[in-house]
């Protein structure tokens, strides 16, 4: 349940910075931070795992 929490702020963190098509804002640095974080200490789950294959997709969007 905490990995969908996680997650799900994550993916809106994301989410909010491909809106404003700008660099990553402090919000969203700190919402990876703590990702990673909680990444070390119960490993990945779907949600995380979901949200990596979004960021690979916007890097390569934005690289075009």
């Amino acid at each position: 349940m905490n990995q969908f929490v996680v997650g799900v702020v994550f993916l809106g963190l994301l989410g909010s910075g491909v809106l404003l098509g700008c660099e990553k804002g402090p919000a969203e640095k700190v919402g990876e931070k703590v990702d990673k974080a909680l990444d070390k200490l119960s490993g990945k789950g779907p949600i995380e795992k979901a949200g990596e294959r979004i960021d690979k997709a916007v890097d390569e969007l934005k690289k075009k």
